[in-house]
């Protein structure tokens, strides 16, 4: 029982901490929300359970959130199994989210890519092709960023060392971002 109450309580410490990021959680929005406006699309990216995560988002972009509205453009570069497997087979795991980037993204787009630990080297190929397109990138990370901190445009780093903290906070940031988006795009 006294380990069950320790993991909420670090759980719902690691969330208060995570309120110091409201201003680049309110900078992602803006961005998202621009590209969305503009015509473009929201690509994601993560792997293991950072890869669900892209897709839910992703889904909550193209279904939707809370409002019954028009269906945006959010792809998940996880969610393409045919693509991934192909790609890692004939260019090496490093490139399955750059390829699909290279292929899939236009300038104006947005790329968001999740690493709890900042230092996914697949994701790293993707911010570099995502600035080579021109499409703006965010980063959601944790463990003091990695060495992904500085490649995005933008870098939202969870104030904590515990993978499923990290993770619980990149949902609850980009579930702000989908209800933000959603709400000043469809009033």
């Amino acid at each position: 029982m006294n380990a069950i109450k320790q993991m909420i309580e670090e759980s719902i410490k690691t969330m208060t901490d995570t309120t110091k990021l409201a201003p680049q959680i309110e900078n992602a929005t803006e961005i998202v929300e621009k590209a969305l406006r503009a015509g473009n699309k929201i690509l994601l990216a993560g792997n293991g359970g950072s890869a669900t995560q892209a897709a839910h988002i992703a889904a909550e972009f193209t279904g939707r959130y809370k409002k019954d509205r028009k269906p945006l453009p959010g792809i998940a570069l996880t969610a393409d199994l045919a693509a991934i497997t192909a790609i890692a087979n004939d260019y090496g795991y490093e490139q399955v989210f750059s390829r699909q980037l290279e292929a899939l993204g236009s300038k104006g787009d947005v790329f968001v890519a999740l690493s709890t630990s900042g230092n996914s080297k697949n994701l790293m190929s993707a911010l570099e092709a995502a600035r080579k397109k021109g499409i703006a990138s965010i980063s959601l990370l944790g463990r003091g960023g990695g060495k992904m901190k500085g490649m995005a445009d933008l870098d939202i780093i969870v104030p904590s060392k515990n993978i499923p903290r990290i993770q619980e906070c990149h949902l609850t940031v980009l579930h702000i971002v989908c209800e933000a988006v959603e709400e000043r795009m469809f009033p």
